[in-house]
């Protein structure tokens, strides 16, 4: 008896305790309606709200890519009331607020059926409208989850929703309700969750879809069973005839599935990304549906192309094992990139490196630029003769730096013209001698390749490209090359470069030169033959790279229009099976021009004024050709410098330090000394004494200290002179 009367009082008590309560509430709701935060308008609401994935338009407006932007959870675009379908409406306002178009904020007597259903040892039941539901997703700080949530935050809550019944519409306040709404897993917002689990939009949803979806808001993840039943229930109230069985299978049949966004368009992630990257913090862009939208430069269905012709190429070069690759296209005129294909997708081994920010290691792609130094500062001209023949330079720490060409030829005297068009390296070597190693890296960086070291880091070997570049950079500097000159940055987002952007990198005459002998198929083919990928039916300049053991492969090159550049390797660094630049990346840049010379008919590039055309001889190689000089550089015939290729000591190098080995027997030890070309009437003279006629190799057996090898001609004149020094000797 006695448990029965403290039972009965503590009722009594309780409803004592909720009278006091309402009272209170109905106290606040009527005097205290502009206490409190400020409310957003509705206005604010939809202006303000961010969907979790950007879509990515191309220059014509055409969805190309999407982004997830917040990992809070999956929404798509904000969804208007009248784009939602009637049977959702209704099976939301039935589920959650069944007198929602009656009430003005707070439903009175649901509040006292919960409480009394509390009292009577009943199921809790919730008494909170649509509308204090969407005060508590507006202000979270205001009125915290249930768990936290006080008698005050109630209060606040109540009397902040009769002030946005104040300032609001019913349409605005369901409409609002219904986009913020969680559903299951971590889709937020009906539209998200009509696509996330049914895969199609709002107004598309039918009575039994709307059911299930209105039963997911009061328990989102709820077991199957229970979503079923509840929305079986629903549809009773609302007059429906629903299957329990067939809520139940649609039930199992959706949530199978990972809840999740359509996918969209995937044709440009890398580009998305950084573009994504860039406008967080700038706010929405206009788009469509709501959705957050960047429209880029990128031709869509230029980089549907690019993005397939990669995955061919990577699918035929798989058995070379070449895995990645990477491709940007760009307009020459605007600087404008079409098309950016950072991966061959799922033809790479790692699709979401970026292979065209990615830092590789440049090969002889960086050659045209040291040519066009070189020929702007007059230390060289197209037609100078340069020499193809063993290199020995010694280095600042010791050791001896020896280039080889690819193919370990010598080819003897060449001119500058196929040293570049042929891309043989010991040339190349000697011209960065002419132009010296730091001027070539500041010409680099005037044109904003990054990642570059200093000057003694390199050495002489920059001249074969030891520098580590992107394909970005590189792509950019050839688009200078074929700009006349002048360098200006790749855009990704529409509109002209800003002011002082661009900036003039070599003359106009240089670039005009560089870009005439990489598109002269007749010097090319001294190393690639006149029939191979690089010979286009179209004037194109064109030039490939590889690095060193074949671990990066490279062809850029430009026509009048267009600037394309490819990269072919492993992410991961490993080696490719024999594939140089012209069997691994340039047929692929020849399939891409050629797609893209449908746009831009053939024309030749005018040269600027300063340039001179003449007929030159070389005697030396036997060839007559017209050639492009620099105004005031321009011969007629150009012979091999007096001292040159005729007496030449080629072994020792200048400076070299000769070590002694220990591991080889004394009497077995030698020195060679090498004269080029090897002549009779040519001897060789050591520290004052004769060492006989340099016609073939002379042995030497080295002794300790330092020594001065003279090479000297019949009369006794010193042709060439090198100094030298022995390490070590004889215990």
């Amino acid at each position: 008896m006695k448990i029965l009367i403290a039972a009965l009082r503590g009722k009594i008590l309780l409803v004592s305790l909720l009278a006091l309560s309402a009272l209170a509430a109905v106290f606040a709701a009527r005097f205290g309606l502009d206490a409190g935060p400020d409310l957003p308008t509705a206005e604010e609401v939809r202006a303000r709200y961010l969907p979790s994935e950007g879509v990515l338009l191309d220059r014509n407006g055409e969805e190309l890519d999407r982004v997830r932007l917040s990992y809070e959870g999956r929404r798509a675009g904000w969804t208007p009331l009248s784009m939602m379908s009637p049977a959702l409406l209704e099976a939301v306002v039935e589920a959650e607020d069944r007198r929602f178009y009656r009430h003005r904020g707070v439903d009175w007597r649901s509040a006292l059926a919960a409480a009394a259903g509390s009292l009577g040892g009943g199921a809790r039941r919730g008494a909170s409208t649509i509308t204090m539901q969407l005060v508590s997703f507006l202000l979270p700080e205001s009125v915290p989850p249930p768990p936290g949530r006080t008698l005050g935050h109630k209060f606040d809550q109540m009397r902040l929703a009769r002030r946005l019944e104040r300032e609001w519409t019913k349409g605005d306040i369901l409409e609002a309700y219904l986009n913020l709404a969680p559903f299951r897993g971590e889709l937020e917002g009906v539209t998200a969750a009509a696509l996330g689990i049914f895969g199609k939009a709002p107004h598309g949803v039918v009575a039994a879809e709307a059911a299930i979806l209105a039963a997911l808001i009061r328990a989102p993840n709820a077991p199957v069973a229970r979503v079923g039943a509840r929305a079986e229930a629903l549809g009773r109230n609302l007059g429906w005839r629903l299957s329990a069985a067939d809520l139940e299978r649609r039930c199992r049949e959706a949530f199978r599935r990972a809840h999740q966004l359509p996918d969209g368009s995937r044709w440009a992630p890398h580009a998305a990304r950084i573009l994504f990257a860039e406008w967080r913090g700038k706010g929405p862009a206009p788009g469509r549906g709501g959705a957050v939208t960047v429209r880029s430069t990128l031709d869509g269905a230029l980089q549907r192309r690019v993005v397939e012709a990669l995955g061919r190429r990577l699918a035929e070069l798989a058995p070379r094992n070449v895995r990645d690759g990477a491709v940007l296209v760009v307009d020459n005129p605007s600087g404008e990139v079409l098309a950016y294909a950072g991966s061959g997708g799922d033809f790479s081994s790692a699709r979401h490196v970026d292979g065209v920010r990615a830092l590789r290691q440049a090969g002889s792609s960086l050659k045209p630029f040291l040519y066009a130094l070189a020929i702007e500062r007059r230390l060289i001209t197209a037609a100078s003769i340069l020499e193809d023949a063993p290199l020995e330079i010694a280095q600042a720490g010791g050791g001896m730096y020896r280039p080889e060409n690819y193919d370990r030829r010598f080819r003897g005297p060449v001119t500058a013209r196929i040293a570049l068009a042929s891309s043989i390296n010991i040339p190349a070597v000697r011209v960065l001698e002419l132009t010296g190693v730091e001027p070539f890296l500041d010409r680099l960086r005037r044109m904003e390749f990054r990642g570059l070291r200093r000057a003694d880091y390199y050495g002489p070997s920059l001249a074969l490209g030891s520098a580590d570049i992107t394909l970005w950079d590189l792509t950019g500097g050839y688009r200078a090359l074929a700009a006349g000159g002048v360098w200006t940055p790749l855009r990704l987002l529409p509109g002209g470069p800003g002011p002082g952007e661009g900036r003039r990198v070599f003359s106009p005459g240089a670039a005009f030169i560089v870009g005439d002998i990489l598109s002269d198929r007749e010097s090319r083919s001294y190393a690639f033959g006149l029939d191979s990928p690089l010979a286009t039916p179209f004037q194109a300049a064109v030039k490939t790279g590889t690095s060193k053991d074949m671990r990066d492969n490279w062809c850029v090159g430009y026509s009048g229009r267009y600037t394309v550049g490819v990269w072919m390797g492993n992410f991961t660094g490993e080696p490719m099976w024999n594939v140089l630049g012209v069997t691994g990346a340039a047929p692929l840049w020849a399939e891409i021009m050629h797609d893209l010379s449908r746009e831009d008919p053939a024309h030749r590039r005018e040269p600027p004024p300063g340039l001179v055309a003449r007929v030159t001889a070389l005697p030396d190689l036997g060839i007559t050709g017209r050639e492009w000089f620099l105004a005031g550089t321009e011969m007629e015939v150009v012979e091999a410098a007096a001292g040159g290729p005729g007496g030449r000591i080629l072994a020792p190098a200048d400076g070299e330090i000769i070590a002694w080995d220990p591991d080889i027997p004394s009497d077995r030890q030698k020195v060679f000394f090498e004269a080029r070309p090897p002549a009779a009437d040519l001897s060789w003279e050591l520290d004052g004494a004769a060492m006989g006629g340099a016609g073939s190799l002379l042995f030497w057996t080295p002794a300790a200290g330092a020594h001065t090898l003279l090479l000297r001609s019949a009369d006794g004149e010193t042709v060439d002179r090198v100094r030298f020094t022995v390490r070590g000797g004889p215990d």
